[in-house]
C-alpha cells in the first residue's frame, strides 16, 4: 500500500485538510480493503485456489489488482452500465471481467451464484470485516498524520469506508473526533436506512453511482453508524460536479464524482469542525475540466 499524503490548506479562509486517497495504488482506497481479505483468506491455510468479486469499478479494480499480487486467478462481475474507465482498470490487472445486469445488485447476484457454484472465495465489496479492517487504515494514517483533526469526511455508498473509518478513529486514542457520511441525493442508502431502523433497497441514480451505487447500505456500516459519532450529509448531482471542478481549480487535483461528495458537503457548510479532514477517495474516471 502506499501510505497516502495529506495537503493542508484553506478555501475561502476556512481551513482543510484533504487525504489524497486517489493517489493510492490503483487510484482508489478499496485496493486496501481487498488485500486484507486475501491476506486474511490464506492465514493458516492455503490461499484460495480463486475469488470472485462484484463490483460498480473501484472494488473491481482493488479485488483484480490484489488477486495479481498473490497470483490468485479472479473473476469479477460487473453491471453492464460500468464506465469504460474503470472496465479498462479491472481488465488491465487480468482478471475474468462478466458483465450481467444493470445495477451493482444485478452483479452480485451472479457473483455469488458463481462464487457457490464453483467453490470460489467471495470477496464482498463493503459488507466483510477483513475488507471493513482494511478500509479502516485510511482512518489510522489520518489520526497519526493530524493530530489536530477533529472530523472525519467520508463518502458512502455500501460504507465500507464508513465502518471502517469511523471504527479507526474512535478507536486510535482517547480524543473525540466525529465523521461525516455523505451520500449523493441519489443513492441514499445510509439516510434511509437511518430513516427507516435499518438496512433498505433504495435506488442509484447519481454521477457518482458507478462507485456509491450499492443498493443498500452495509449491515457493518449501519452498525457503525449506530455505534460511532456519525453525522449524515445529503448533495446533489449539481454540487457534486461543482466541486469536482473546483478541486481542479484550486488544487489541480483530479478526482472522480465519489470523491468530490465530500468536498461538496463540506462547501455546503455540512462538514464542520475546526479542522476537518476530507477523504478524496478514488480518481477511476476519464472526465475534462469545465
Amino acid at each position: 500500500m502506499r501510505r497516502t499524503p495529506v495537503l493542508r490548506a484553506a478555501v475561502g479562509g476556512r481551513p482543510v485538510s484533504l487525504k489524497l486517497e486517489h493517489l493510492q495504488v490503483a487510484g482508489v482506497f478499496k485496493i486496501r480493503g481487498a488485500v486484507n481479505s486475501l491476506l486474511v483468506a490464506g492465514e493458516g491455510a492455503a490461499r484460495p485456489e480463486g475469488v470472485v468479486t462484484a463490483s460498480g469499478g473501484n472494488h473491481g479494480v482493488g479485488v483484480a489488482t490484489a488477486a495479481r499480487w498473490l497470483g490468485i486467478p479472479a473473476t469479477v462481475f460487473v453491471p453492464g452500465t460500468v464506465p469504460e474507465a474503470k472496465a479498462r482498470r479491472i481488465a488491465a490487472q487480468g482478471p475474468d471481467i462478466v458483465k450481467t445486469g444493470s445495477v451493482y445488485a444485478d452483479a452480485e447476484r451472479a457473483a455469488r451464484e458463481f462464487a457457490a457454484r464453483h467453490g470460489r472465495y467471495y470477496v464482498h465489496a463493503y459488507d466483510d470485516p477483513a475488507v471493513v479492517a482494511g478500509q479502516g487504515t485510511v482512518g489510522l494514517e489520518i489520526v497519526e498524520d493530524i493530530a489536530d483533526c477533529d472530523v472525519v469526511a467520508v463518502p458512502v455508498g455500501g460504507g465500507g469506508l464508513l465502518a471502517g473509518v469511523s471504527g479507526a478513529v474512535a478507536s486510535a486514542d482517547r480524543r473525540s473526533r466525529r465523521v461525516v457520511a455523505v451520500e449523493p441525493a441519489g443513492c441514499p442508502t445510509l439516510h434511509a436506512a437511518a430513516a427507516a431502523g435499518e438496512p433498505v433497497e433504495v435506488g442509484a441514480d447519481s454521477v457518482a453511482a458507478s462507485a456509491l451505487g450499492a443498493s443498500r447500505i452495509g449491515d457493518l456500516a449501519f452498525a457503525a453508524y449506530q455505534a460511532n459519532p456519525v453525522t449524515l450529509a445529503l448533495v446533489s448531482d449539481e454540487q457534486i460536479l461543482a466541486a469536482r471542478d473546483r478541486l481542479w481549480e484550486e488544487f489541480r487535483l483530479a478526482v472522480e464524482p465519489a470523491a468530490a461528495t465530500v468536498f461538496a458537503a463540506w462547501l455546503a457548510g455540512q462538514v464542520p469542525g475546526a479542522n476537518p479532514c476530507l477523504v478524496l477517495s478514488g480518481a477511476n474516471a476519464d472526465w475534462t475540466p469545465a
